[in-house]
């Protein structure tokens, strides 16, 4: 296996690395790594899409659909595949990462940014909801860490608790919902969504990510459902 790095960035959470991996006879993928740990790749995208998919089918129409954490791009490719989304605002914290999509460090990224319907915003997600304007958006995605089990900044624990949450619902029209990846079930997840929306439901994933079999999560709540299963 060879490994090319093509770029790397330093900031205040630490170290981020965009690299090729380019295994022998096989399929070359991109690779974002941060602090060392893996992120996500180009080869393996099902969960990235399956996140945007469950949460798309829960709202209709999803007008205004916000994706916390812009990655490689694929959950925000799935959410612009749905004709009913006029606005996606994509809120990401590393602006290196930002620059690498729009200057094509990403190849892909340049043609996903045209896209007239995507906003940018370099920012940390728990400030920009705590900014929005009540009852501005049909959905939200969160897709900035592995989830609470294993966070690849200690920091993000904050992502997965009532306040943020409670964020998220504020911002949320009636009807709307939240969708959250995590790497891992979560039960406290669970409980802090459904403390706050009054209902919670888990979505098991499984998926083939380099040569290893995985079972992701899910999690979503929806505005105006009480009585909802959890």
């Amino acid at each position: 296996m060879e490994y090319v790095e093509l770029a790397r960035a330093e900031s205040e959470r630490g170290e981020l690395v965009l690299r090729e991996r380019r295994p022998e006879g096989g399929t070359p993928a991109l690779e974002l790594r941060a602090n060392g740990a893996f992120v996500m790749d180009t080869l393996e995208v099902s969960t990235e899409r399956a996140l945007a998919t469950a949460a798309l089918a829960l709202v209709d129409p999803p007008r205004a659909v916000v994706v916390a954490g812009l990655g490689l791009g694929f959950t925000m490719h799935e959410v612009l595949a749905d004709s009913r989304v006029e606005t996606c605002a994509v809120v990401e914290i590393e602006e290196a990462l930002v620059g690498w999509m729009r200057d094509g460090t990403v190849p892909h990224g340049p043609a996903l940014l045209a896209d007239e319907r995507v906003r940018i915003v370099v920012a940390d997600i728990a400030v920009a909801l705590a900014e929005a304007q009540p009852a501005t958006y049909d959905l939200v995605l969160m897709d900035v860490d592995n989830g609470p089990g294993y966070l690849v900044h200690e920091g993000n624990a904050r992502l997965y608790e009532e306040p943020l949450l409670r964020a998220a619902h504020r911002t949320l029209r009636p009807d709307g919902a939240l969708a959250i990846w995590s790497a891992a079930e979560s039960p406290e997840l669970a409980d802090a969504l459904a403390a706050v929306f009054g209902n919670a439901e888990a979505l098991p994933l499984e998926v083939r990510l380099q040569g290893r079999d995985e079972h992701y999560w899910v999690y979503v709540a929806r505005v105006g459902q009480e009585n909802a299963a959890r």
